[in-house]
């Protein structure tokens, strides 16, 4: 089919047909336009998403449960998907969109174009058509002038009356009319024949090829309109292997929860390295009673040794969960008396300053777990965290400073090359004007090195305390791993801020009416060498000079205070760090402290 041949007389039609493929063109550019437009907010509000419930955290602050891992994975898949919406709206807008723009201006021009050589085509068909009938007009006109003088002639001709001169005048306006009607039918012939021709081919071969090329355009428009149809779905199904490993990715990140790995990086950030409390030793007010009356009285039997059961506790279930409730109140510390001659009054001091020491042991560990609350005091040496904490801090903290260590380091080593270069070349610089950048990164070296090496000394410190709990003879009073205070030369480190120096257990004789039986003074356990003099300022301490040997009648409960005797037989308290403690081999748990 041609519309050249079949349509040759719908010219009008044609053009209102080839407008409106260009605007149903335009059109389907509208709706790409306006698809992409969804797509790229699509992709701004995923992004946006994103960017929400991203953690704001450092890396080093952030969780490592693989809950939150999984989630944070699915977060960034979900960006790379917003990613492929992008490139779906930036594709559809260059290779669709733009493509179907270019091309309308261009199908504009070229219908324009056919449409003008069509009107100019009709244009010079009318005028030939108008030449040719002013022609036949005119061969119509003279035919009737010389029909009319050929009746006057004949009429003259035959009448008697008229005179020759008129007879030859009106002969001679015939002849004239005849030759001009004859050149009329000669132009109008010549009129007509020029007319046929250039209709003939108006109508086979110019309209022909005018509407043969509107045609070609309208195909061509139709086939662009389907290669962007497809181009409009492979722009889609080019992201889809992208977007299935995003969503692989996302099923992948769900496999990943780990509940039982969750469970045991909870363990690990919050153990504080302590045991639960022991139970409180019973103790026997009623030793002292003067009992009579018949066998049958009923009263509490005297324990032979008049020793209190370590075992058994007289508060088993009031303290069973006294860590999550209201703590027991304990007795204020109290400077001991001086102590008697006598050995019972001895003996007494001695058990009351143990209970006590027990006491205050449990005592220690209600800090250690409140530090982890908010507004916990800040230690340097974070004494304030439990054991376990307080060693991945200090290992944080140690490996930080390393860090800034060997940035100073080499910030020295290219500030010293950039020196010798001065040196060599005076003309880039002067050397001297290095100097104080290059001390002042020294002087921070030093401190960094320092600050290194103080946090080392309480690593190892942790770490040793740590490793010798261990080693420990257990005890079933109550757990003795909530170190509180810390003793050392370069000063004292308390839990409370507000404390300079922590004195040892102390025991109050009026907290306890009863008496206790006599007793030997307590076995030694070890020995120490003293490493520093130590004044022994509070009640309970005792005063020690540096390589002084001693002996060991107590070990550290974990609060920093050894309990030891000199060779006079005076007792009292001295810093566990202050001294160097060898255990005796036949001792249970034996281990060396320095």
């Amino acid at each position: 089919m041609s519309w050249g041949t079949d349509l040759w007389d719908q010219f009008e039609n044609l053009d209102k047909h080839t407008q409106w493929g260009i605007d149903f063109l335009e059109r389907y550019a509208k709706f790409v336009k306006e698809r992409l437009e969804i797509e790229q907010t699509y992709a701004k509000q995923l992004r946006n998403l994103v960017k929400k419930y991203c953690p704001k955290r450092s890396k080093d602050e952030e969780p490592r449960f693989t809950s939150c891992l999984s989630f944070y994975s699915i977060l960034n898949e979900l960006n790379d998907y917003a990613g492929q919406r992008e490139v779906v709206a930036e594709e559809m807008g260059h290779r669709v969109y733009g493509e179907l723009m270019r091309y309308s201006l261009d199908l504009k021009a070229e219908r324009k174009h056919h449409l003008q050589e069509g009107r100019k085509a009709q244009q010079y068909l009318d005028q030939c058509w108008k030449q040719m009938d002013n022609s036949k007009k005119k061969f119509e006109r003279e035919c009737r002038e010389a029909e009319k003088c050929q009746i006057v002639f004949e009429k003259l001709d035959n009448d008697i009356n008229a005179t020759k001169s008129e007879v030859e005048k009106a002969k001679s306006q015939l002849y004239l009319r005849t030759h001009t009607a004859d050149e009329s039918k000669n132009e109008y012939a010549a009129q007509l024949q020029n007319f046929n021709g250039e209709q003939w081919k108006h109508f086979n071969a110019a309209i022909p090829q005018i509407f043969k090329n509107l045609q070609d355009m309208d195909e061509r428009r139709t086939v662009k309109l389907g290669e962007t149809y497809r181009s409009f779905a492979e722009v889609e199904r080019k992201v889809i292997p992208i977007i299935s490993k995003c969503l692989e990715g996302m099923v992948t990140a769900a496999k990943n929860v780990d509940q039982r790995r969750d469970s045991a990086i909870v363990v690990e950030s919050f153990k504080s390295g302590f045991e639960p409390p022991g139970d409180f030793p019973f103790e026997d007010f009623s030793q002292n009673i003067q009992r009579t009356g018949s066998d049958g009285t009923i009263g509490t039997p005297k324990n032979d040794t008049g020793k209190p059961d370590p075992k058994h506790s007289i508060a088993k279930a009031k303290n069973k969960l006294w860590l999550f409730g209201k703590k027991p109140k304990l007795p204020p510390p109290i400077p001991p008396p001086p102590l008697p001659s006598f050995a019972s009054a001895h003996f007494q001091v001695e058990r009351i300053a143990h209970c006590l020491n027990e006491m205050r042991t449990v005592k220690s560990k209600i800090p250690s777990f409140r530090g982890v609350k908010r507004g916990a005091p800040n230690l340097e040496d974070l004494s304030h965290l439990p054991p376990e904490q307080r060693r991945k801090k200090l290992q944080q903290r140690i490996d930080e400073l390393s860090r800034e260590l060997q940035k100073e380091m080499d910030q020295r080593d290219a500030l010293n090359k950039m020196k010798d270069v001065y040196e060599k070349n005076p003309q880039m610089g002067d050397p001297s004007s290095l100097q104080p950048k290059i001390s002042e990164t020294i002087c921070n070296m030093e401190k960094l090195r320092s600050e290194i090496h103080k946090n080392e000394s309480w690593l190892t410190e942790v770490e040793g305390k740590q490793s010798s709990r261990g080693d420990r003879r257990p005890s079933g009073d109550v757990n003795h791993h909530a170190p509180h205070g810390r003793e050392s030369p370069e000063g004292s480190y308390t839990d409370d801020p507000s404390q300079e120096h922590r004195s040892p257990p102390q025991p109050d004789p009026h907290e306890f009416d009863d008496e206790f039986e006599d007793d030997d003074p307590l076995p030694a356990v070890g020995h120490c060498k003293a490493l520093y003099s130590f004044d022994g300022s509070n009640e309970g301490t005792l005063v020690m000079k540096e390589d002084e040997v001693l002996y060991v009648i107590e070990e550290d409960k974990g609060d920093g205070w050894t309990r030891v005797r000199k060779q006079s037989g005076e007792e009292g308290y001295v810093p566990t760090s202050y001294v160097e403690i060898t255990m005796e081999k036949h001792s249970k748990g034996a281990v060396t402290y320095i």
